[in-house]
């Protein structure tokens, strides 16, 4: 006669517990746990804050990201480089400054900074494709201008999974990519300029975008791409010409920020005249810099 026969149930709690423990009842008993047992129990535990129940470590995850709360454009800038700390304590307060000692700007918000009156405008959004094993995948190309129709001007492209994120990144490499332009007279100096200083070139690809003084009251005449960038640059009268494929948008734009970015290459004889070397504002300002 077997103990189990003779009443003796030490046997039978036990085996029930450790099946339990070890998984053998998926949920079992009403526990209202999707876990797998053991596993599951613990997984419970840890994606408690997911809500996601016994997945684990998706729940615990999906908790995390959950209190991050808020957007991130509501938090406070907080700068990285030398650059955005000189600029957030009004150390340097002009765009010029930045662009005479030739820093490079690795934050759009010291442009938000400085510069707040920009205006942006998409001028193409296309989708590109790559193949893969699995089919193709399609993203989003995004083209953004931005500018403040008063001598400062940017081009920005991104490409991303979604449209919005696409635009979202081409505004900031818009912004980080703002140059300064040069305006200049036709003829006599009288007013505010109002043309290009010279005859200036810009290459993207097989597209050539040619710039050409023109008397005041002239107008833009070009194309729609580069019409929209030379008033976002503060040019009112403009003759363009432009050969190769322009058809291709996002070429014919980068020649066209190529050309524009070149006015301030070219050393014009009012120029000539010797500028006193000054400390960059990384010298001035060493203490201010070196305390933190």
């Amino acid at each position: 006669m077997s103990r189990a026969e003779s009443g003796d149930s030490t046997l039978a709690v036990p085996l029930c517990l450790t099946m339990a423990d070890r998984g053998g009842f998926r949920g079992g008993f009403g526990s209202g746990e999707r876990g797998r047992g053991g596993r599951g129990g613990a997984g419970g535990e840890r994606g408690g804050r997911g809500g996601r129940g016994g997945r684990g470590g998706r729940g615990g995850r999906g908790g995390a990201r959950g209190g991050r709360g808020g957007k991130e454009g509501d938090k406070e800038w907080m700068p990285v480089t030398k650059l955005g700390r000189l600029v957030k304590d009004r150390k340097i307060t002009t765009l010029e400054e930045i662009y005479l000692n030739s820093l490079p700007i690795k934050e759009f918000e010291i442009i938000d900074y400085l510069c707040s009156n920009l205006k942006d405008e998409v001028l193409k959004i296309m989708p590109v494709q790559k193949q893969t094993r699995a089919g193709q995948r399609t993203r989003f190309k995004a083209f953004v201008a931005i500018g403040d129709y008063n001598g400062h001007v940017g081009l920005g492209v991104k490409c991303s999974k979604e449209v919005a994120t696409a635009i979202r990144g081409a505004i900031i490499a818009a912004k980080i990519s703002v140059i300064p332009v040069r305006r200049g007279y036709w003829g006599n100096k009288l007013g505010e300029p109002h043309t290009v200083p010279c005859k200036v070139t810009g290459k993207c690809g097989s597209v050539s975008v040619r710039l050409i003084p023109a008397p005041r009251g002239t107008g833009i005449v070009s194309a729609p791409v580069p019409k929209k960038l030379l008033q976002m640059a503060g040019i009112s009268d403009c003759y363009t010409s432009a050969i190769g494929q322009t058809a291709t948008l996002g070429n014919f734009a980068k020649a066209t920020y190529a050309a524009i970015q070149r006015t301030y290459s070219y050393l014009t004889p009012d120029l000539w005249k010797e500028t006193p070397l000054e400390k960059t504002p990384y010298q001035r300002y060493y203490e201010f810099l070196a305390r933190a």
